[in-house]
């Protein structure tokens, strides 16, 4: 944790524990609040301090939690780079789109961090920490990558200079929570209101939240009315420091929940601060300078899209009698749940008859079934008289031109007619 602030010439008692002290500010009818920042770990950069508070204002708290070093300008190359993580399940689930998406990453050696896309020419893969893969996006240093949200909205902190380009890649799914012990003091603290109204919490007693998020935990506490705080770091097994005595409660990220009641913690009412998963994110000035990275992003929109709605679908077909394939579509669009997406596909089924020759008794009907919806359909098919039913899954399913797409433009303030992407430059985006 990188300490900021001037010096206040004495020590204050932290009982062991490095304080970065942000002082009351006023807010709204005249409250005030105090956020403090602090360490479970002693770091040579404390010793150095000689045990002296450092203190911020608000302001410059809030000025400088976003704040990034940037160069004056990227190192020059002709390279386009995407950022992948390279450890732990969301490298993991990354690939594993990827190669659903049929883009296969090729890295010859498995101690290199470069690899290649070879559907994808042109395009250098850099696999690095999630954390350096936001902040090397927002340094210029790669152009493009996919992390968690939560990751982004910690370390980007509102930046311009990036852009979301996916919101929802469909792995990794969390969310950011508070974890509040079952027992104690907090046995009937349900919901943040009632955290927040607890006497405990003075300016010598702050409430104690140990993370990993603390630009996030800041803009949360000051957002919701918290007067006295005390963020503190540690490097992992956060559900153990309040049982330990060394925190109140954690803020950190939630998937079943599971880990938190096996350490007596609970979630309460109001403190899910956001959901996370998987994004795609992209620096701005790489996206407007460099007309290849757009198109690159735009395959990327469309294969993501094309699978990821595709794997919520079964293809099912059924052979179905009726006097016409108009009025076996009649049948199906008066039916629930057995429309598809926009329509039945009916075809003719023929049959080897008499002298050998082919001849039409059924017709076979085709339509897209949600998953979960699939049981349920196969039944109403088969109440209509459809037999031999087949389900398949599916691989894509490709719009006209995804939403996604459309909407980066605008983020871009590009408009669809003057991009140029498969050699089009209507804005269609056909390959």
């Amino acid at each position: 944790m990188q300490m900021l602030g001037r010096q206040i010439g004495q020590a204050v008692p932290t009982k062991g524990r490095r304080l970065v002290a942000v002082p009351p500010t006023k807010r709204g009818h005249g409250a005030r609040s105090l956020v403090v920042v602090a360490s479970l770990t002693r770091r040579p950069e404390d010793e150095a301090m000689g045990g002296k508070l450092l203190m911020n204002s608000m302001e410059d708290e809030a000025a400088s939690a976003g704040a990034v070093t940037k160069p004056y300008r990227a190192a020059p190359r002709d390279a386009l780079r995407m950022g992948l993580p390279s450890k732990g399940r969301m490298a993991e689930d990354t690939q594993q789109l990827l190669k659903d998406c049929a883009l296969s990453v090729y890295k010859p050696n498995p101690r290199q961090y470069v690899a290649k896309i070879p559907q994808i020419p042109g395009l250098e893969v850099w696999f690095q920490r999630a954390s350096d893969v936001v902040r090397k996006l927002r340094y210029g240093d790669v152009d493009l990558g996919i992390v968690g949200a939560d990751m982004f909205a910690e370390l980007a902190d509102g930046d311009d200079d990036l852009v979301v380009c996916h919101e929802a890649l469909g792995f990794g799914q969390c969310h950011l929570a508070l974890g509040v012990p079952m027992t104690g003091k907090f046995a009937g603290i349900t919901s943040l209101d009632a955290l927040r109204a607890m006497p405990d919490w003075t300016a010598e007693t702050p409430l104690r939240v140990v993370t990993g998020y603390h630009n996030i935990a800041k803009r949360f506490f000051a957002q919701n009315g918290f007067k006295h705080v005390v963020l503190l770091s540690a490097d992992g097994a956060l559900e153990a420091a309040p049982a330990m005595g060394s925190a109140d409660i954690i803020l950190d990220l939630v998937s079943t929940g599971v880990t938190l009641r096996e350490n007596n913690l609970r979630e309460i009412e109001g403190g899910n601060i956001m959901e996370s998963q998987g994004i795609l994110v992209a620096n701005r000035k790489s996206l407007l300078e460099r007309p290849q990275l757009l198109e690159i992003v735009h395959e990327l929109i469309e294969r993501f899209d094309g699978h990821l709605k595709a794997e919520q679908f079964y293809s099912v077909i059924a052979n179905m009698r009726g006097e016409s394939p108009e009025a076996v579509a009649d049948t199906l669009l008066q039916a629930p749940g057995l429309q598809g997406l926009q329509g039945p596909t009916v075809a003719n089924v023929y049959n080897r008859g008499a002298g050998d020759k082919a001849e039409h008794h059924f017709y076979a009907a085709t339509i897209c079934v949600r998953k979960k919806q699939l049981y349920g359909a196969v039944k109403a098919l088969q109440k209509l008289g459809g037999s031999g039913v087949l389900v398949q899954p599916m691989t894509y399913i490709f719009d006209e031109e995804p939403e996604r797409w459309g909407q980066l433009l605008a983020k871009l303030g590009l408009d669809p007619a003057d991009v140029n992407i498969g050699g089009s430059s209507n804005g269609n985006g056909k390959h």
